[in-house]
């Protein structure tokens, strides 16, 4: 869950940076639109996407990115279309040797004994692909393409069970929900920190399993026009919340204060109060780490 902070500053008089000499205005900024919602999720809509044979390329990434519901449904249809299919072949097998014109007949060898109808080869169908073998409806020796449609269900029924369970256990493993417990301060304040103006807001884990190797990054999402005239919609600059110093790898086990100096280095050193009010920004804040109780890498 990527969650991104607000920025309402409470700022002292000493001597401080251009944006620490101005007077705060009286209303905060006008409600803008986010880039990244509250609880992670992007507000970033794809469109007019042309090649999106694309998205087929990858369909094991398709199906996993997909909503639960759309996912159950992929996964039911699948199976019940493999099942219909192969039905359908061993209930043509049968109709083309004439088995279900010889139902009373104790003499004729069918394809696959007590087969008397599509329902019937639909249900055999199921066993044969699901390994079940209940015993009643098997197949002879009798039967050539039988045989071969057999080898056939059985190889492209365990890439199926393969491909589909696969894809529903890389689904259920994804440790989306451990990003519920890893909180973060409502607001962000600026202030004086041992005689530097700092941007500091907090974090924290609720739970008693601890995120691995946890490590934290900031990034400002302000538009920007580059002195040759062109317009960055949504520019990403990155935040130093302790790279050079390793203060941004964490060792979450209780609440800890993030802190990023408004320096000469800072993307905030040339906004002043008035601007930081009024400037549509954003501060997209992506905590990182292993999740302990299962080794699942996790990003809120």
């Amino acid at each position: 869950m990527e969650q991104d902070v607000e920025s309402p500053a409470g700022i002292r008089k000493p001597k401080l940076p251009k944006q620490a000499r101005e007077d705060l205005p009286k209303q905060l900024a006008k409600k803008i639109q986010r880039y990244v919602q509250k609880d992670g999720k992007c507000n970033v809509h794809h469109g007019n996407v042309r090649e999106k044979y694309r998205y087929l390329t990858d369909i094991f990434t398709t199906l996993v990115d997909l909503k639960w519901r759309f996912n159950l449904f992929i996964f039911v249809l699948v199976y019940t279309v493999t099942w219909l299919f192969f039905g359908l072949m061993w209930w043509l097998i049968a109709y083309l040797r004439g088995d279900l014109d010889h139902l009373a007949d104790a003499q004729w060898t069918p394809c696959v004994n007590n087969l008397n109808g599509f329902v019937s080869a639909f249900l055999f169908s199921i066993e044969t692909e699901t390994t079940i073998g209940y015993g009643y409806r098997v197949i002879t020796d009798k039967c050539l393409e039988g045989i071969v449609l057999l080898l056939v269900q059985s190889v492209l029924g365990s890439i199926v069970n393969a491909f589909m369970v696969g894809c529903m256990f890389v689904k259920i493993s994804q440790p989306k929900k451990r990003a519920e417990t890893l909180v973060f301060s409502t607001n962000a304040v600026i202030s004086m920190r041992d005689g530097r103006l700092c941007l500091m807001f907090r974090v924290g884990d609720l739970r008693n399993s601890h995120i691995v190797e946890a490590s934290i990054r900031a990034k400002l999402i302000k538009s920007k026009q580059t002195k040759e005239g062109e317009f960055i919609p949504l520019n990403q600059t990155d935040i130093n919340v302790g790279y050079n110093t390793g203060d941004d790898r964490l060792f979450l086990v209780s609440p800890l204060i993030i802190c990023h100096e408004i320096n000469q280095h800072s993307p905030f050193w040339e906004i002043s109060q008035v601007h930081l009010a009024k400037d549509e920004l954003e501060i997209v804040v992506i905590l990182e780490g292993m999740v302990e109780a299962t080794g699942e890498h996790a990003h809120s």
